[in-house]
């Protein structure tokens, strides 16, 4: 901004000020200093000699002048918080020396300023406070009294030359500086001419040259000089000399545009303000951006975009031709012509089609996760055979530290294509997917634009890390966001705010990864490719750390292989009893110290074993932290093993249950959810409406207490595929029979004795498996679960498949009494039937 336009615009913005009843209400109690009959009538006992002292950056308040100034420091707030409660609302308000100072002292403020009353206060929303100032009487400070909570000092006022009538000097003087200001409103087209009529109608010379500087673009120095002047002669000349300058600058403004007009003719008038803008950077001998523009065409023309997409490049570059490049708005597209050039439009990197060598890296980098790799294989084949072929969405779901993120790096490197990720965690803001519109100080493209552009090709394998992890905030919704950049109907035209054109996602490989599938809204769960990757077993964890964990950190660690080794023996005994997990994570952190020993060894030069031992396992690792559930034999009614699963992976649940005398009762403990509880009492009922095919005495549930318990109370535990562990515990409880030694099971069930599939099948095999289960009753629904398990996982288990809870307690219950097998129903009760 020029200095001639900052005075139009300071000069516009003070006009207003002269309607002071619009600015400040009709209520607010002011003296309009405009004559000087009104100066006159405030008196000096008015004007306390100690009072408080505001500094101001880059202002000068003049007498008589009403301005606006914001308060953002603490001392300024507090005082005029203290001001405003005071009878007099007044302060002394002085310039700072220098405007960066945050604590002025005395000696960074000037001696000279002005007695100012607080006309009116606004709470800003950012914290700051607005008040609106009149200018009353100069002073002087005399001695500062104190600074804290803010400066206070001791002031005297300075008096005003009174003029006399006959000073022909001064009234020519005046004479000029009207009609400068006069003329400086003619010239100026951001004036207006009512301007003229609110000079006319101030009366007072001095307040005309107060109000005359306080909109002049001087600097703060000089309007100080002018304020510390006490001749009213030499203000007239200082302001006269500044408003000279400022018609000169006008005057040259004016120059240039009637100098640019008449270069042009009627056909190129649509060049007007470009050509302003060369003749004003020529005045100041500045350069011309034409080298840049004529950069981005000469790129234009190697980018391989279709014909909306160079027509719009063209205009927009038009556009930014006709900007000013000091305005925001020209760095605003500049960056966004930047972004049309940098974007990898039609470019593609080349597909390996080689599908041995892409299992190699598959099986090298990740040990089993056998269906993703094989639907890789599978779009690699079908890639090969149909170019133009869609790129499937995957989803791989499954619990932390199976590698579904890693896979995603692998794939990039099996298929020769660039590798991206984003993470999408936390994620609450739309604009982060779709970008912001550019219309926007600050304004950029989403994170899926921006990960292309720094990939160079139009399609990198992109990972969605956490997709199940968008949250909706204030600023719209994310995951609705994604559902046209999954969709592969949609996103061949994906529209960014930022790029306003459609930019081609459908050979985009994406790979979403998740947790937890129940987080993500349907529609996008229905527009992605479900992958399970479940837990790994004991045997794939060995492997796993046999093959890539163990070499990989000795390198990490600066190790030889003959420096430290282990078998495989030795890595169960770490992922039995030193980890409890799905994944691998905490595995790799457990055999990270136990490297870590070694590199200590090797680095003190002490004597070592380089084979790990499990002795040695428990010297580093010290005593193991889990202890897996085992089967516990068949010896005791009521109590039979359950299968459950974890987000660690499977596990065995024991259910417990007792019989007391008492009243039939049932307690129900072991820190259980509403769903289980409900099981409990829908087993309970199945069994006394059908406790004569179990022949059990009706007059058994009246004369015992039952106690239904799962072991571990402090683990929450809850849903409904305990139904038929529970309702086979209370059938063994009440027949006082044993139970089928090494067996588990797992199924809800109905009142109707229906047993109904549940989920979660496969980590409670592998549970089953590492406890030493023989035999499992699954619904007949789940039969397709076990096919999916790898037959060697799930060797030498026997699995029953049922549909009725009869079925149940017949495959589970043996004829054989427990040992001490309690006679449900006393003699006395027997005999009192009989006698009946």
């Amino acid at each position: 901004m020029t200095q001639q336009d900052k005075f139009d615009r300071e000069i516009i913005y003070n006009m207003d000020k002269l309607s002071l009843t619009h600015l400040l209400g009709e209520e607010t109690e002011f003296i309009p200093l405009v004559t000087s009959e009104a100066e006159n009538e405030l008196n000096e006992s008015e004007i306390p000699t100690e009072i408080a002292i505001l500094p101001l950056r880059n202002t000068v308040l003049f007498p008589g002048v009403v301005s606006p100034i914001t308060a953002g420091r603490d001392k300024s707030i507090r005082l005029i918080k203290d001001v405003q409660a005071s009878s007099t609302k007044l302060i002394g308000v002085v310039g700072q020396r220098d405007a960066s100072t945050e604590d002025p002292g005395f000696g960074d403020i000037y001696e000279v300023g002005t007695i100012a009353s607080i006309v009116r206060s606004f709470k800003m929303p950012d914290g700051n406070t607005t008040i609106i100032l009149q200018g009353k009487r100069r002073f002087r400070i005399v001695e500062i009294i104190g600074t804290e909570p803010y400066h206070r000092a001791k002031i005297e006022l300075l008096g005003e030359e009174e003029v006399a009538e006959n000073d022909a000097e001064f009234h020519k003087i005046m004479s000029s500086v009207k009609e400068l200001a006069n003329q400086i409103i003619e010239e100026s087209p951001h004036i207006p001419t009512e301007a003229q009529v609110a000079l006319k109608n101030i009366k007072s010379d001095r307040f005309l040259l107060h109000f005359i500087a306080s909109n002049m673009s001087m600097e703060v120095e000089g309007k100080q000089d002018l304020l510390e002047t006490d001749s009213m002669t030499e203000r007239a000349k200082i302001v006269l000399k500044q408003l000279t300058l400022e018609l000169q600058m006008l005057e040259v403004k004016n120059e240039i545009q009637t100098k640019v007009r008449s270069e042009f003719d009627q056909q190129q008038r649509e060049y007007f303000l470009q050509q302003q803008m060369r003749t004003i950077q020529e005045e100041l001998g500045g350069n011309s951006s034409e080298a840049e523009i004529e950069e981005m065409r000469a790129r234009a023309k190697a980018k391989k975009w279709d014909e909306k997409t160079a027509a719009h490049f063209d205009k927009e570059l038009s556009k930014m031709q006709r900007l000013n490049p000091q305005v925001p708005e020209y760095s605003i597209q500049r960056n966004y012509l930047e972004l049309l050039l940098d974007l990898p439009w039609n470019e593609f990197s080349k597909d390996n089609f080689d599908l041995k060598r892409a299992r190699k890296i598959l099986d090298r980098d990740h040990y089993g996760l056998e269906e993703v790799k094989e639907r890789i294989i599978e779009y690699l084949a079908v890639l090969k055979l149909k170019n133009d072929m869609k790129s499937p969405i995957l989803c791989l779901y499954g619990p932390p530290g199976v590698g579904k993120t890693s896979l995603g790096k692998s794939v990039a490197e099996a298929l020769g294509r660039e590798y991206i990720r984003i993470s999408l965690g936390g994620l609450r803001d739309e604009a982060e997917i779709r970008g912001h519109r550019k219309t926007y100080i600050g304004a950029m493209p989403g994170r899926i634009i921006q990960s292309l552009k720094k990939a160079g090709t139009s399609n990198p394998v992109f990972v969605l890390d956490e997709i199940d992890k968008l949250t909706y905030g204030g600023q719209g919704d994310p995951s609705s966001a994604m559902l046209e950049v999954l969709d592969p109907e949609q996103n061949n035209a994906f529209y960014d705010n930022f790029l306003e054109l459609g930019y081609d996602l459908s050979k985009v490989l994406f790979i979403a990864t998740a947790n937890n599938l129940g987080s993500i809204q349907p529609a996008l769960r229905d527009r992605m490719e479900i992958i399970d990757i479940t837990g790994y077993t004991l045997e794939e964890k060995v492997e796993i750390g046999k093959r890539h964990l163990w070499p990989k950190l000795l390198r990490d660690h600066g190790l030889k292989k003959t420096q430290s080794v282990i078998g495989k023996k030795e890595l169960a005994t770490v992922v039995e009893s030193y980890t409890r997990e799905s994944g691998v994570r905490s595995l790799e952190k457990q055999l990270a110290r136990l490297v870590r020993h070694a590199a200590k060894s090797v680095a003190m030069e002490e004597e070592y074993s380089p084979k790990v031992t499990n002795d040695e396992i428990r010297g580093i690792l010290k005593a193991p932290r889990f202890t897996r559930d085992k089967y516990q034999g068949n010896d005791v009614a009521g109590v039979v093993t359950g299968l459950a699963w974890t987000p660690v992976g499977g596990d065995i649940l024991f259910i417990e249950s007792s019989l007391s005398k008492g009243t039939g009762r049932t307690v129900i403990t072991g820190n259980l959810g509403d769903v289980m509880k409900e099981s409990a009492t829908i087993a309970m009922a199945y069994l006394k409406s059908h406790s004569d095919e179990f022949d059990i005495p009706f007059e058994a549930f009246k004369q015992w207490d039952v106690n239904i318990h799962v072991p571990e109370g402090a683990v929450p535990k809850d849903g409904p595929s305990a139904g038929i562990t529970l309702l086979t515990a209370l059938a063994s409880l009440f027949t006082q029979r044993k139970v089928k030694a090494k067996l588990a099971m797992t199924g809800e069930i109905t009142l109707r004795g229906k047993v109904l599939p549940v989920g979660g099948i496969k980590e409670k095999i592998l549970a089953a498996k590492r406890s030493d289960i023989k035999e499992i009753i699954l619904c007949e629904d789940n039969r397709k679960d076990i096919e999916e398990i790898n037959p060697e996982y799930i060797k030498g288990m026997d699995f029953h498949f049922v549909r009725e809870m009869a079925e149940v307690v017949e495959l589970a219950l043996t004829k054989q009494k427990v040992k001490g097998a309690k006679d449900l129903l006393p003699k006395t009760v027997e005999g009192s039937k009989d006698n009946q």
